[in-house]
Order: C-alpha cells, then sequence, then structure tokens
C-alpha cells in the first residue's frame, strides 16, 4: 500500500513538469511555422428544403458590406453548393488548403460550421 501511495505521489508531482514541456514544444512549433502560412475561414450554412450547404470564403481581405463571399464555379460563375462540409474541404484540399480548427457558432436558431484551414503562403521573388 505504501508503494502504490507513493507511485501516486510520484505521478502527481512530476505530471506539471511533463505538461508544461509538452506545451512548451507545440507553443515552439506553432511560433516557428506560422509566418509560413496563409489562412482562410469556410462558414457552412444550411440551405432551405434541401440537406446541401452553401459555403463562404473569408480570406481577410477587405471587401464590401454586402459583398457576395460565397464560392462560385469558376466556369459558369453560379454558385457553388456542396453535400456537406467535407465536401467543401475536399474541394479547398485540391488547391492545398489543409484542415486546422472548427467550431459551430448558433444565429437565428440556425448552426453555422466555421472551418479554419490554411496553406504554404507562396515564397516572394526577390528582385535583385
Amino acid at each position: 500500500m505504501k508503494k502504490l501511495s507513493f507511485l501516486f505521489l510520484l505521478l502527481l508531482l512530476a505530471s506539471p513538469v511533463i505538461l508544461s514541456a509538452q506545451a512548451t514544444v507545440a507553443e515552439e512549433t506553432i511560433e516557428a511555422d506560422d509566418e509560413s502560412y496563409q489562412y482562410c475561414l469556410l462558414i457552412g450554412r444550411p440551405r432551405a428544403f434541401t440537406n446541401k450547404i452553401s459555403v463562404s470564403v473569408d480570406f481577410g481581405e477587405e471587401r464590401a458590406f454586402f459583398q457576395d463571399t460565397r464560392l462560385r464555379d469558376e466556369q459558369t460563375g453560379k454558385v457553388k453548393t456542396f453535400n456537406s462540409m467535407i465536401d467543401a474541404l475536399n474541394f479547398m484540399g485540391q488547391d492545398g488548403w489543409k484542415f486546422v480548427q472548427a467550431y459551430v457558432v448558433f444565429e437565428n436558431n440556425l448552426s453555422n460550421i466555421h472551418w479554419i484551414l490554411r496553406k504554404r503562403a507562396p515564397v516572394p521573388v526577390s528582385k535583385d
């Protein structure tokens, strides 16, 4: 019983040290990579009378108040609809975007799905 109590006490005392070391490594990794990525926000909204969703994209650029930011088909210009957020992620993944985090925002009894994506930023060309 004393050995078990000692082992429990040892684990209890060592856990903050282990956890802080893991957090430091994670923070250093994130800080080292932050400058080489660009981010975007996918916002999925349910469409009326269907099970498909409409997806808007926020690249962090300045836009007019009523500007439509939904994804559009490049050939037809029509708003692109998706079967699910995974369908939208697969579409964005073809352009090199990778999933980072997701969260849900509730507005007017509807759930809007927000997904943060990132991809490597293009390397600027230096003029010599």
